[in-house]
């Protein structure tokens, strides 16, 4: 039985998967950040959608958005939000992109929703999980009592085994854990570059069995951490360590493959 926390995340998902379709491959401004991130007003009009479901229905929770930043965000429950997970191909009209909203509990993950919006022909994907209740999927206007239970692979050898890699530019200025990956390409079944929502959604389905990304921030992961741990998988930094606010590096497995990547420890 979902909680009323998870049809919250859901329905404010769903009510910023409205405003990006309207605007997906039309006419909209585009920004430039300071690290030379493309934002878009549909960036920041999707996140003040999503801001106003949630702060409706729990006004104490906190609030960290991608857009609008910080707000009460020392709060016991703070709400963690990419309206626009993959800005840069929202730009470019292609729909490898998602609405990521999490919620984290005393530090602790434990929501995730991940609505990838015009993926699959436009009929769009939503995953959502929480805490001791599993990962589920469907098409974005899927009944919920319709979902399909996730479940990772069981693909416990390198040699079967296939690695999606997404950011990896601080790896490869890492010398020895750059020549470590090298040496384990050649090991696995197939490497993918699938990146963004994509390959966590497959992870969790069973369909890949490995991520690693050494750059990324934690409002791109925080939902698809829930996800991959409620489908059974295993979700850590590179290091092996726990996923927090700080957290910037991924590896993501069935579990079954985590100590295959031991030598990538940054």
């Amino acid at each position: 039985m979902s909680s009323s926390e998870l049809e919250a995340a859901l329905a404010a998902a769903r009510a910023a998967s409205v405003v990006i379709r309207k605007a997906y491959r039309g006419n909209f401004s585009v920004e430039y950040k300071a690290d030379a991130s493309p934002v878009t007003e549909v960036d920041v009009a999707a996140e003040k959608v999503i801001k106003a479901e949630l702060a409706a229905r729990f006004p104490d929770y906190g609030f960290f958005g991608e857009e609008t930043g910080k707000e009460h965000a020392e709060a016991e429950n703070l709400w963690l939000v990419d309206p626009i997970d993959g800005t840069k191909s929202f730009v470019r009209g292609y729909p490898i992109f998602s609405v990521q909203i999490a919620l984290m509990r005393r530090g602790e993950l434990v929501l995730g929703v991940s609505c990838a919006p015009c993926w699959n022909e436009n009929l769009g994907e939503l995953i959502w999980a929480e805490k001791g209740q599993g990962a589920w999927r469907g098409l974005l206007d899927t009944p919920l009592a319709q979902f399909e239970r996730l479940q990772v692979s069981k693909v416990a050898q390198p040699d079967k085994a296939i690695l999606s890699t997404g950011n990896l530019n601080t790896l490869a200025r890492a010398p020895q854990q750059w020549a470590a990956l090298g040496r384990l390409i050649p090991q696995l079944h197939r490497l993918r570059g699938y990146g963004d929502f994509v390959h966590y959604h497959y992870l969790a389905a069973g369909k890949i069995d490995a991520v690693v990304e050494s750059d990324v921030n934690i409002l791109d992961i925080a939902a698809l951490t829930v996800i991959v741990r409620e489908a059974g998988g295993r979700f850590t930094d590179l290091n092996g360590g726990p996923v927090g606010l700080d957290t910037r590096t991924v590896l993501a497995s069935n579990g079954l493959l985590h100590g295959a990547f031991a030598e990538l420890a940054l």
